[in-house]
């Protein structure tokens, strides 16, 4: 069967958006004109070297219902939660956090003479483990696998494989591949994505066109392709660094209120009610 391209189907310039207790971000997925990218459903990219820009940081807060994925290029995140895990993510670390049936934590920024930057993305997790315990995979950087392919594209593997490199987080109901991806000048980049799956690339240094003949796309944009077997990325004289994110669709209708993302208006309305009541942290009882 003759493999068939992906060709680019929206490029989404990122919008300013203020979190949390005053954090500005560039937001790309979960706007107006991007509200949801089965099963993405929120992308955010921070950096700055202007402390007031960060230092609020994201106090205590709930989630359920998700999976939330934090990569730092630079910088220190410091974490905490309510089922007793803390620590801090730097640069070049992931933490993959499956926040599932209730979990409440915080994020804070630190004030560095480098600032921070970093993205995180959610992800939705099906019906049926929408209550399940949650959990974390903390990456760190070196554990991070990265390779140089011939013609100098380098690659960070996150979670999937490439090149029969496998990536450090696993377990994922949707099947995700999620790359760091740097194509040097005058370079193609092919990569196979499974037909069928969501595909996007979030453009954060350079430039690159995303199909062949396609137009030029700076950063900071998202890019998101159609189905199909492949995607081909080459640079000119300027060199691009992006995230290359793909996921198995739910398919499945989608609730959403803030950090709680369920199946039904039933669903929020319980997790709301849980909250008041004091009662929504996940527990081996529900």
């Amino acid at each position: 069967m003759e493999s068939v391209p992906r060709r680019v189907e929206k490029v989404i310039e990122p919008q300013p958006v203020v979190e949390g207790a005053g954090v500005k971000l560039r937001r790309s997925i979960a706007t107006q004109t991007l509200d949801y990218l089965d099963p993405f459903l929120l992308l955010d990219h921070f950096a700055s070297n202007n402390p007031d820009d960060y230092k609020a940081g994201f106090p205590m807060h709930p989630h359920r219902g998700i999976e939330t994925v934090t990569y730092v290029l630079s910088g220190v995140v410091h974490h905490r939660d309510t089922l007793g895990n803390s620590g801090s993510i730097g640069a070049g670390d992931v933490q993959w956090m499956t926040a599932g049936g209730g979990i409440m934590h915080e994020e804070m920024p630190q004030v560095r003479p480098e600032g921070i930057e970093g993205f995180q993305l959610w992800v939705n997790l099906p019906a049926k483990l929408k209550m399940t315990r949650p959990r974390y995979q903390d990456i760190r950087s070196h554990e991070i696998p990265e390779f140089k392919r011939e013609g100098g594209t380098t690659l960070r593997v996150i979670a999937g494989v490439i090149d029969e490199v496998q990536g450090p987080v696993t377990g994922i109901a949707v099947d995700p591949l999620y790359l760091d991806v740097f194509v040097p000048p005058h370079t193609s980049f092919i990569q196979p994505i499974n037909r069928g799956h969501t595909a996007f690339a979030y453009v954060f240094e350079g430039k690159a066109k995303f199909e062949e003949n396609g137009a030029m796309v700076s950063h900071p944009r998202l890019v998101v392709w159609s189905d199909g077997d492949n995607i081909r990325v080459t640079t000119e004289e300027s060199p691009v660094r992006f995230l290359l994110v793909s996921g198995k669709p739910l398919h499945e209708p989608i609730a959403r209120y803030g950090p709680f993302v369920m199946n039904t208006r039933e669903q929020i309305e319980q997790a709301l009610l849980d909250l008041r009541r004091g009662t929504f942290v996940y527990s081996e009882s529900r």
